[in-house]
This record gives C-alpha cells, sequence and structure tokens, in this order.
C-alpha cells in the first residue's frame, strides 16, 4: 500500500491575494481598480443642504465624485472631497504627546486610538462601561457623509482610528462586532495610500483589489457591510510627491455660523504632515446600536481583561492589530 503524505489545505483565494499584493517586489498592480477613472457612478441623496456640507469642511455633496462596484451592492467610494476639518482632528491626535517626546520615540509606535464605545481587542465587544463622549465634530461630519448615502439616522457612536507605516498591513477580518448592522461603517482615508482587497460574505471567496488614497471616503453599507476585508500594503501616494496634495489646502477663514471646522495650529500641523509623509491615518466611524437598544448583561466571565483604552502603543508590532491575525508575508 502506498505511503498516504500530509494533506496540505488549499490556500483560498483571499489569502493568496493578500500575499500577492504583500509582496514588496514583482507584485503587478494593474489590476487594482483606481477610482480616479469612474467605475460605476453612484447616486447620492441631496438631503445634505450646502450650508450643512460646508459647516462640516465638505464641498457641495453635487460636486463629490461617488463611485461603486458592480457585484457589492452598498458600497460607496468618495473620491477627493475636502478634508479641511479632518486635517485639524488628525493633526490634534497625532501631535499629542509630540512636545514630551520626539516623534520618532512615540508617533512611529502608535497604532491605534479609539474614540466613543471603545472596542475591547481581546473580547471582539463593545459595552456601556467603556465609553467616552464621542467628538461631537466628528460625529457632525459622520452625519453628513451618512446623510448623502441615504442614511439620515446614522448616529456615531464608535470609531477606530489606525496608524499605518509602509510595512503595515491588515488582515482579513469582517467588521461584525457592532450590535446593529443596519447602519453604514463611514471609513475617511489620510496621507499616503494603500492597496483595499473587498471580498465576499465568506472569507475564502475571490477579493477586488481597489486603490485609496488620501482624501477618499469608502462606506459599506447593506449587503457590502459585512463582507471580508484587507489591506495587504501601503504605497506611495501616486502623485509623486511626499505630502498628497489634498492635504495641502488652506484652512478656510469665512466660516459660517456653528461651523464646526477648527483650524489647527501651525505647529500641530507640521507635527502631522511631517507624519504622513510616510504614514497613512484611516477613521472608520460605526454606530454600535440600533435606537432604543442597549448592550446585553454580560457576566463577570464574558467580560474579560479590560484593554480599551482611546490609545494604546505598541513595542514591536509593526502591524495593525484588527479583528483577525495578520498574515505573515
Amino acid at each position: 500500500m502506498a505511503a498516504v503524505g500530509p494533506v496540505v489545505a488549499r490556500e483560498d483565494a483571499f489569502r493568496k491575494l493578500f500575499r500577492f499584493y504583500r509582496r514588496r517586489e514583482g507584485a503587478d498592480l494593474t489590476g487594482v481598480i483606481d477610482f480616479s477613472t469612474p467605475v460605476v457612478t453612484s447616486q447620492l441623496s441631496d438631503q445634505v443642504s450646502d450650508q450643512d456640507a460646508y459647516r462640516a469642511g465638505l464641498q457641495p455633496v453635487k460636486q463629490w465624485g461617488a463611485y461603486g462596484l458592480k457585484g457589492y451592492p452598498g458600497e460607496v467610494h468618495l473620491c477627493r472631497w475636502s478634508p479641511s476639518k479632518i486635517n485639524g482632528a488628525v493633526s490634534t491626535q497625532v501631535s499629542k504627546g509630540s512636545r514630551k517626546q520626539e516623534p520618532k520615540t512615540l508617533l512611529e509606535k502608535l497604532r491605534w486610538v479609539t474614540l466613543g464605545y471603545h472596542y475591547n481587542w481581546d473580547s471582539k465587544k463593545y459595552s456601556a462601561d467603556h465609553h467616552t463622549p464621542f467628538p461631537g465634530d466628528l460625529a457632525f461630519l459622520s452625519g453628513q457623509v451618512a446623510s448623502a448615502c441615504g442614511f439620515q439616522s446614522f448616529q456615531a457612536e464608535a470609531g477606530i482610528l489606525n496608524y499605518y507605516h509602509f510595512d503595515s498591513s491588515l488582515g482579513i477580518h469582517v467588521d461584525e462586532s457592532e450590535l446593529d448592522h443596519s447602519q453604514p461603517l463611514i471609513s475617511f482615508s489620510f496621507g499616503q495610500s494603500s492597496i483595499f482587497l473587498l471580498g465576499g460574505l465568506k472569507q475564502d471567496e475571490a477579493p477586488t483589489a481597489m486603490f485609496i488614497h488620501s482624501g477618499d471616503i469608502m462606506v459599506m453599507s447593506g449587503f457590502s457591510r459585512l463582507l471580508y476585508h484587507a489591506i495587504p500594503r501601503v504605497l506611495p501616494n501616486p502623485e509623486g510627491r511626499a505630502l498628497p496634495s489634498c492635504l495641502e489646502q488652506t484652512f478656510p477663514t469665512d466660516l459660517p455660523d456653528g461651523s464646526v471646522v477648527d483650524p489647527c495650529s501651525e505647529e500641530d500641523w507640521q507635527a502631522c504632515t511631517k507624519y504622513l509623509h510616510t504614514s497613512r491615518i484611516n477613521m472608520t466611524i460605526r454606530q454600535v446600536l440600533a435606537v432604543g437598544q442597549s448592550f446585553p448583561a454580560e457576566s463577570t466571565m464574558d467580560k474579560g481583561p479590560d484593554t480599551t483604552s482611546s490609545s494604546s502603543y505598541h513595542q514591536n508590532d509593526s502591524k495593525i492589530k484588527q479583528h483577525k491575525p495578520h498574515i505573515n508575508s
């Protein structure tokens, strides 16, 4: 009788493409969709007035480039929106602590920050016990984006900011910890570019690869809300300049009454732009609970260790800690 060899698991299509695009040399990027060229135009709602868009630091909705992908209903890619408000918010977050330590010893260790309901990375849950007020200006901005995509009742309750470097990646995962999946995920990107893989409802389904550039917003809703996705690689800004041009815009001075735009100081902005020369920041805003919904009661055994906080620094991990283990290249 012939000897039976070890059973070798077949690498699934998603994992295979993740490894392919993770490669530093020789990866063919011609198959990666770039939304600077229209794919499928998405229709936006007219529920956001020009005044409210301006208050949030955004261009009028009619000027947004909104695209989608065939086969991915609910996925909307907004290109090159006006990021004036978030420039200030991100600058403030990046420059925290920079006066006490050199950025090389502090900022390069920064991997993630949580807002509102703080995500517990061990239990993969949110809870009522670990919560701080969600920033009102970011909530207003997210609300305008959600309304433009047809979600007028969206409530920003949690945010995760991920900080990437050129050697960072985000493992294959699905965002399912929120108790309400009827509301969208809203993802803002700044700094260097990345390759984003959007798959299916099962982890082994082949994903579609697309570029995400600075100033892009991705909205995942409906069918696309619970799809597997990942970021295998961070890439230099395709404009060939260290800082994307959308981040060199000056802050507006003729702001309307009630504006949430709060320009940062020149010192903070310089710290932020220096960081973004070699880094990428992504903010994903979520609604955790449906209207009137509350968290289920948890036993002491269910809670697990309390590791959530407003910020965290990982000493020896160049890959962002997220919902699923990272795939080593």
